[in-house]
């Protein structure tokens, strides 16, 4: 034979063995009768292999499958060979026994069992069989929650009580039970403590959970000036346990301010009026807020208002709020307020308050009148607020705000002391429709309650921060509600257009006056480098006033983040 006939005769050998080492093997498994066989197809199993040990692997498992639904009796009954690529297993199941009987002894904490019913008097708690591997997991679970991150659970003595109940003993591995030792900061090392032991109730000592953790560090993504940067790491040693918490600090201080114009009904001309609004939030690392509030409007209205809000004060879940307000009406008068609040954050989300007022209002005119005198009040105040926020969507970073007030008090002038009391609510929602679309809805309002009543005590409103379309705190009275909405639609992740649609209703008893105003327009937001910027085009009118362009009101504002 040529040689290189030999050549071609070796290669065809090589595959010819090489088709038959690659040749794959095939699985038939049936049970002592037909109903068995239906059971052992409806669970499944694995059929052609490429090996033997593949096919008794295989094999075992499907046991051990048939076990767990309650064939604890099932065995293999015998594998035969019917040809090269067919092996047939023959498993007898026995009866199917859907229950088990689990005793524990008197050291195992039956409270963890409160998810099934039992009575932890007889020692002892029933599952059905199918269930069982879920809730052993489960129950390990809460087991370390305890603080025994490496517990372990097992069954052992186990037997069969009757034809229809299997019972075990439930034996617990415990291993020493672990505390948070140490808590270290990384990334923003300087992050307020208090914070974590009030805002986010981490503290040492306590048992180790790490599921509870986990969940308290999310509440780091609900503050301002913080947010996580991974999820939290645990460093276990023979006798100690260390967390440890990534956080980034976040640049939250803010400048707010805006541009309005419109044109005088008496002169013709062109008007401006603005405000500016600073905010200094955690500069000094303990979570505190420093606020400066100055506002000018076009009908010769000043006010400036200073406010401290210090959370937590020397480790304590205790917070206070001081404040000043000045506001002057042109040459008219001069009111003076100050206020000091104790507050206490219940959660992440809610916060209580009592505090004090005091207000000191001066007449600038040279006469007092009935209506404008000097005057003193004091009130004792209850405040709370909930916020949800929702700071990963920079263009609108709180979803939802409630903030009620009240005031119980006295008024003290010339004429004599007069009890009164004031009620304030402020209050919005946005509602995600998808990720375009939203509607947002805010109401506000106030009620000063009093026999009599002076015009330098009475409420200011109106404007880009209450009724749009009309000027800046232009309207007075002793009662008011203000319902503003907006439809919003994202052009794009950084910019919006949005409706304008403002109703109010207003009592005011020194003129008897009730009325009912609206507003409407739309407006514009840009999400920039330099901050958020917006600009809205308003018409406001009374009810039974028409609309005038010339009435229409432009106001700009950015605010900066820094």
């Amino acid at each position: 034979m040529p040689f290189y006939s030999r050549i071609i005769f070796v290669i065809f050998l090589l595959i010819l063995s090489n088709q038959g080492k690659a040749q794959s093997i095939n699985l038939k498994i049936s049970g002592e009768n037909d109903t068995s066989t239906k059971t052992i197809d409806s669970i499944g199993y694995i059929k052609t292999f490429t090996n033997y040990n593949g096919l008794q692997t295989e094999i075992i498992l499907l046991k051990e499958k048939l076990t767990q639904q309650g064939f604890i009796d099932s065995s293999i009954e015998n594998i035969t060979k019917q040809n090269d690529t067919l092996f047939e297993a023959q498993l007898i199941l026995g009866n199917k026994i859907d229950n088990i009987r689990i005793y524990y002894d008197s050291t195992f904490n039956s409270a963890l069992l409160s998810s099934i019913h039992h009575n932890s008097e007889d020692g002892f708690f029933e599952l059905n069989i199918i269930e069982l591997e879920t809730y052993l997991k489960n129950l390990n679970s809460r087991i370390a929650e305890q603080g025994d991150p490496f517990s372990t659970l097992q069954l052992i003595n186990i037997s069969k009580s009757s034809s229809e109940l299997i019972s075990a003993d439930l034996e617990v591995v415990t291993n020493q039970k672990r505390r948070i030792d140490n808590i270290i900061i990384k990334g923003y090392e300087k992050f307020p403590k208090s914070y974590l032991k009030h805002f986010m109730k981490l503290k040492t000592g306590k048992s180790f959970n790490l599921n509870a953790i986990k969940q308290k560090i999310e509440l780091l993504n609900e503050l301002r000036f913080a947010s996580k940067i991974k999820e939290p790491e645990v460093l276990f040693t023979q006798d100690s346990t260390t967390l440890y918490i990534y956080v980034e600090k976040i640049k939250t201080n803010n400048f707010d301010g805006f541009l309005g114009f419109g044109t005088n009904e008496n002169t013709n001309k062109i008007e401006f009026d603005g405000y500016l609004d600073l905010r200094l939030i955690n500069n000094l690392n303990y979570g505190e807020t420093l606020s400066l509030f100055y506002k000018s409007d076009e009908i010769d209205q000043q006010t400036i208002n200073v406010d401290a809000d210090l959370p937590y004060l020397f480790g304590s879940p205790i917070g206070l709020q001081v404040g000043l307000n000045l506001f002057r009406k042109d040459s008219t008068f001069l009111n003076a307020k100050q206020y000091a609040e104790i507050n206490y954050q219940v959660n992440a989300q809610q916060k209580i308050g009592i505090g004090i007022t005091s207000t000191t209002s001066t007449n600038l005119l040279e006469n007092d009148t009935d209506i404008l005198n000097d005057y003193k009040s004091d009130y004792y105040t209850l405040h709370y607020n909930y916020t949800k926020p929702q700071y990963y969507d920079p263009l609108f970073p709180v979803n939802f705000w409630f903030d009620f007030s009240s005031g119980f008090g006295n008024r003290t002038n010339e004429v004599g002391k007069e009890k009164q009391n004031v009620f304030t609510l402020d209050t919005y929602k946005i509602f995600n429709l998808n990720n375009k679309n939203s509607i947002y809805t805010r109401l506000n309002g106030a009620t000063l309650t009093s026999d009599n009543y002076l015009d330098n005590e009475l409420f200011r409103f109106g404007g880009i921060n209450s009724i749009r379309g009309f000027e800046e705190n232009s309207l007075v009275a002793n009662l008011y509600g203000v319902l503003s909405t907006e439809y919003r639609y994202r052009l794009s992740s950084t910019i919006y257009v949005h409706s304008v649609l403002d109703a109010a209703y207003f009592e005011n008893k020194l003129t008897n006056t009730k009325e009912k105003l609206y507003g409407f327009g739309f407006g514009l937001g840009l999400l920039t480098n330099a901050g958020l910027f917006r600009l809205n085009y308003s018409s406001g009118k009374t009810e039974n006033q028409q609309f005038k362009l010339s009435d229409s009101k432009v106001h700009i504002s950015l605010t900066a983040t820094f």
